[in-house]
């Protein structure tokens, strides 16, 4: 696996360019062209410049629809796409001209300051590794970021990448965490906790028992486990878990959302005004599916930056990924990730030697 990744990023660009992998994703490149040009339409034209990665004439037949003159957009050609079903590395051995491929080189090769896609997770997450390269100290990548609309600055970190984490690891991802809370959300001081069946500093499987030891250790703010109740006590800012359980709670808590908007409708029809029961109904969803309406969050460890989003985004969710991709690389994130596992690093060995596990380029979707 790649260490020493590009450092040819432009990190205060005075337009952010960003590739945009428009055949990823359940409805490219009808929903990801749409949605990147709704984001030049709302106020980016002077920061953004798109760069639309995909199969040409697929492409070209969606930006015909729309009055693109004068707008900051060009396509960049590439071959194929990755599907959720493929193996992620065998995928990129077979696809070499693949969107994702494609786009994730133009930001290797300082063409392109962000790439975002809405494909694969898997394909995306290896080929960010791969061409991009890991943070000095990281052995693996994460996902994070706010996830439920009822707790809209809680970050969850690790959604999906690593299905297997050891203590080391989780305090790194604690650490990109609490700066991605800080910098991005604008959070003193992120109160970081660590996601447990109880309380208690004895509560919790091995894993969670020795995270507790590393993470009291660390400079970090940490307040203890927490919860699954506490997503919405405001008892942390940060809640740190492997992405074997992070991933359940996001597939949880959408699963609940329709079921819900479901029983409302069912057990308000005919009773309330059928407008007030929709309006209740959809409102619960996108509480409960706040990363498809959010579009995508930052790959957190790759050493350039990366959104990936959900799916089954729209074109409103593409829009909000460009509008996140754009931001990331205005506030300078990266290099403050950087800073910060720096410090962790350099406190000791331990972490260093507990880092490490499992899978993390299959993910999950």
């Amino acid at each position: 696996m790649q260490r020493n990744g590009t450092k040819n990023y432009r990190p205060m660009p005075s337009k952010v360019r960003v590739a945009v992998d428009t055949m990823g994703g359940d409805f490219a490149p009808v929903e990801t062209v749409r949605g990147a040009l709704q984001a030049l339409g709302t106020g980016y034209p002077a920061e953004a410049e798109l760069l639309l990665v995909g199969d040409p004439g697929p492409v070209q037949a969606e930006l015909a629809k729309y009055d693109t003159a004068g707008m900051p957009v060009s396509v960049v050609p590439s071959e194929g796409k990755i599907f959720d079903d493929e193996h992620p590395l065998q995928a990129l051995r077979r696809k070499p001209k693949s969107s994702v491929m494609v786009a994730t080189q133009l930001v290797k090769q300082g063409q392109a300051d962000v790439m975002v896609s809405m494909g694969s997770t898997g394909a995306a997450m290896a080929c960010s590794v791969l061409s991009l390269g890991l943070m000095d100290g990281l052995e693996r990548p994460c996902l994070g970021g706010p996830f439920l609309g009822l707790a809209p600055n809680t970050v969850l970190v690790d959604i999906g990448s690593n299905l297997d984490c050891r203590p080391g690891l989780l305090l790194s991802f604690a650490v990109l965490g609490a700066a991605f809370a800080h910098t991005y959300m604008g959070i003193e001081n992120p109160r970081i906790g660590l996601l447990s069946v109880g309380a208690e500093s004895a509560k919790g499987n091995r894993q969670v028992q020795d995270s507790y030891q590393l993470f009291q250790e660390s400079h970090l703010n940490f307040v203890g486990n927490v919860e699954g109740m506490d997503f919405f006590t405001n008892k942390a800012d940060v809640i740190i878990c492997d992405g074997f359980v992070g991933n359940i709670l996001i597939k949880f808590t959408e699963g609940m959302g329709g079921a819900l908007a479901g029983f409302v409708r069912e057990r308000l029809d005919g009773s309330v005004d059928a407008a007030v029961v929709e309006r209740l109904a959809n409102d619960l969803w996108e509480t409960t599916n706040r990363p498809r309406i959010v579009g995508g969050g930052p790959l957190f460890g790759v050493n350039a930056p990366v959104i990936l989003g959900h799916g089954s985004c729209r074109a409103n969710g593409v829009e909000n990924a460009v509008r996140t991709a754009v931001r990331y690389v205005q506030v300078g994130l990266l290099d403050i990730m950087r800073q910060e596992l720096a410090g962790i690093n350099n406190s000791g060995a331990r972490l260093r030697a507990s880092s490490g596990v499992g899978k993390a380029v299959h993910g999950a979707d």
